[in-house]
């Protein structure tokens, strides 16, 4: 409940002070977010860390897959195996594999 209190907190002060800054503020942080996104070196530290998210992820799921019950393993090679395939051949957004 304190997490939710803090939540709708954070909400309701970005809200009062979104409506303050207007339109043109706005137009501002989300061309600079733009920008930065762009950037060459943005791209390639996101793009090292999600290959090392995904190795890590995968010697955690080795580790454990043998813990888990058969249905559960199934599940999770299942959701990988969709998610892999779903979004052009085994690329994500940023043109890496997902392998």
């Amino acid at each position: 409940m304190r997490y939710r209190l803090t939540f709708m907190s954070g909400v309701a002060l970005g809200y009062v002070f979104g409506a303050k800054a207007g339109r043109e503020r706005y137009e501002q942080i989300v061309a600079k977010a733009r920008q930065v996104t762009q950037n060459p070196a943005v791209r390639n530290t996101a793009e090292t860390a999600a290959q090392q998210g995904r190795q890590v992820a995968g010697k955690a799921y080795h580790t454990v897959s043998d813990r888990m019950p058969d249905s559960v393993s199934q599940r999770v090679k299942s959701v990988r195996g969709s998610r892999a395939g779903s979004n052009g051949g085994g690329t994500d957004d940023w043109g890496t594999g997902t392998a």
